[in-house]
């Protein structure tokens, strides 16, 4: 049976503008990274959860949290500011116990435990597998100067979303070339539009809502006051 450790990234994903303001985007009152740590416990094949900062957030990290990382488990672990540097540095701790290394956005709080029943499930039969969501609007293609080149309807397209599951082989070859894998060795688990990034405070009312939306997990009974807390 596959064991996962689980590695959550304050950086911005490749592609997305902005520093890693995201993760500290509070929802009703607790950060979004927070309830990212939130949606990997309490799962029996889920062996490690670490938590990716940059050296300048580390200190208030640990002010803030780390009493709460401590009590559910949860190992800091300092990177540098890009996602992928955060990768590299997380790699390095990984339990030689994994078979697979979860990688997670801090920044998206509301992902459908059945989504993460489903890529767990898909990861044992593949070394990388990632949740994608349909997009719904046509796009427009633009050139460096930001004239349009071309159109392309919605159907051609995916949106590629968070967690994401690599076999520790693929990791290891991510954390030594600085590369994620080309797309044509990853497997699509189809992912809930509700899975969303969140960017700036302005967007936590929306993220409340998508919470709000989702389909409450079958868990066992809490164990302690803190798991009885979650959702």
């Amino acid at each position: 049976m596959p064991q996962f450790s689980v590695l959550i990234l304050t950086a911005p994903p490749p592609g997305q503008s902005g520093e890693a303001g995201g993760a500290y985007v509070k929802v009703e009152g607790r950060e979004s990274l927070l309830r990212a740590v939130e949606l990997f416990l309490n799962r029996d094949n889920i062996k490690q959860i670490q938590l990716a900062v940059t050296a300048e957030a580390a200190d208030e990290t640990k002010r803030k949290f780390g009493a709460n990382l401590a009590f559910t488990g949860v190992k800091l672990v300092v990177g540098g500011p890009r996602w992928v540097d955060q990768i590299v540095a997380g790699a390095k701790g990984v339990s030689p116990d994994a078979t697979h290394v979860l990688i997670h956005d801090a920044a998206r709080p509301a992902v459908p435990y059945s989504d993460l029943d489903a890529l767990l499930l898909a990861a044992e039969a593949n070394d990388a597998v990632v949740l994608a969501a349909p997009i719904r609007a046509s796009l427009l293609e633009l050139d460096e100067g930001g004239g349009v080149i071309a159109s392309r309807l919605p159907r051609e397209f995916l949106q590629l979303q968070t967690p994401q599951v690599y076999s520790v082989k693929v990791m290891a070859e991510v954390a030594a070339s600085g590369n994620e894998p080309h797309a044509s060795k990853l497997t699509v688990v189809k992912g809930s539009p509700l899975n969303v990034r969140l960017g700036a405070p302005g967007e936590a009312g929306f993220a409340k809502a998508m919470i709000a939306m989702l389909p409450k997990p079958k868990v066992r009974a809490p164990s302690t006051p803190f798991d009885e807390a979650q959702w």
